[in-house]
């Protein structure tokens, strides 16, 4: 044994002396031989860690991996192993205590899909990521919709709106972008300038905002979402009853899902004075600053929110209250004020995670606090009554006995 490690030994010395030309001795080629392999084992070391972004996150992975290797080998039935990553990987976002963010296996991402593209129902299409020129193609066309009117057809590939590109846009972005548009005409880019075509969402009926002049003399407005056209449906609506002699306001924004920031500033900046509305920041800490202008309406005014009140219409709660020009009454809103982004995994998996957040004027997440909670706390007898109520028929105190709508009967109460 020991001549056969001589000559082992000997065949490396000659080995790394015809290949460098170098008269080795022998007692030099142990060292040698494990400073190269010490230095080939700290090298791959070192490139495992890079690839797993350090030494915790190695070791985190190393623990997923023996948790699984125990269960394999010790659990007495069998072990789906996609379905325990699945249920490991839903349980790494829980952790993260945002009960807006969330795990998507991979038929569930599909079914996910699916729904959010029909919400492009509003124009009459729904869309999916094409990777070879990095825009949407149309994967359906409602009939009548004014996406079919326009000539839109399944198969076409929508890469620009209004000369926007849709390369590093996510279907969240494409989502929101094509929402602002529906209050106009806009054009829509297929495959990269062969053709286009005009949308006109002009003749669509869109009803976002009710109002009424109450027998109370206040004026009744309902926000139904904050869509496109919405900011400037309720200023509209608003001057009108202010024409009609209106004394105060009630501001009604139960059920309302959100929409979109641009119209909800359109519609604090008519109410507020010359200030600081909102932001929107990032995980950076860059933060998107939204102001208004000096001019403002000068009413006593009560917001109605309930557990159904989200993103936008929250924080146009918030901030409403945070300037004291209006009291809020009903029920504490969702809490759902920050936006979410689709990260699409390697294996057709998916996570939803809140990415940013909108801040009030004095810097408050809504989202940490939980929701946005009304001075006056009060709840409907019956929550189908909502927004219902045609009108009141005055009465002593200057409200109806007859309406259901508790909420909207106390406020027009207060405010009288």
């Amino acid at each position: 044994m020991g001549n056969f490690f001589r000559r082992f030994m000997a065949n490396v010395v000659n080995f790394f002396s015809a290949i460098f030309n170098i008269n080795f001795k022998l007692k030099f080629v142990l060292p040698l031989c494990l400073l190269l392999g010490f230095g080939t084992y700290a090298f791959t070391y070192k490139s495992m860690l890079n690839k797993v972004g350090g030494k915790e996150d190695f070791e985190e992975a190393m623990r997923y991996i023996e948790i699984k290797d125990i269960v394999e080998e010790n659990y007495i039935d069998h072990v789906d192993r996609k379905s325990m990553g699945n249920a490991a990987a839903a349980a790494m976002i829980s952790g993260l205590g945002d009960q807006w963010s969330k795990f998507m296996s991979e038929a569930d991402y599909r079914t996910f899909n699916l729904y959010s593209t029909n919400d492009y129902a509003d124009i009459g299409m729904s869309l999916m990521r094409d990777e070879n020129t990095g825009g949407y193609q149309v994967m359906s066309v409602d009939a009548e919709s004014p996406a079919a009117k326009n000539g839109l057809q399944v198969g076409a590939v929508i890469t620009a709106v209004d000369d926007e590109k849709l390369s590093y846009y996510t279907a969240d972005e494409v989502r929101t972008l094509i929402r602002s548009k529906m209050d106009g005409k806009f054009v829509l880019e297929i495959s990269n300038g062969s053709y286009f075509v005009e949308v006109d969402c002009t003749g669509m009926v869109q009803n976002h905002v009710k109002s009424r002049l109450e027998k109370t003399g206040a004026g009744y407005v309902q926000i139904k979402d904050f869509e496109a056209g919405s900011g400037k449906a309720a200023v509209t609506a608003i001057e009108e009853l202010l024409s009609q002699g209106a004394s105060a306001l009630v501001i009604d924004l139960r059920r309302n899902p959100g929409g979109l920031t641009e119209e909800l500033a359109v519609f604090l900046d008519y109410l507020l004075p010359k200030g600081r509305l909102f932001s929107e920041i990032d995980k950076q800490g860059d933060e998107l600053v939204t102001e208004s202008d000096g001019m403002c309406v000068q009413l006593p005014m009560c917001v109605l929110i309930n557990g159904e009140t989200y993103k936008e219409a929250e924080l146009c709660a918030a901030v409403l209250k945070e300037y004291q020009w209006a009291t809020l009454l009903g029920e504490s809103t969702t809490g759902n004020t920050r936006t979410q982004e689709t990260i699409e995994l390697r294996d057709g998996s998916a996570i939803r995670l809140s990415t940013r957040s909108y801040l009030t004027p004095n810097g408050n997440d809504i989202s940490l606090q939980g929701g946005v909670v009304p001075e006056v706390i009060l709840h409907n007898s019956d929550p189908s009554t909502v927004g219902t109520t045609e009108g009141t028929a005055g009465g002593q105190d200057g409200t109806s006995s007859t309406s259901s709508d508790d909420q909207l009967m106390a406020a027009l109460k207060l405010l009288s």
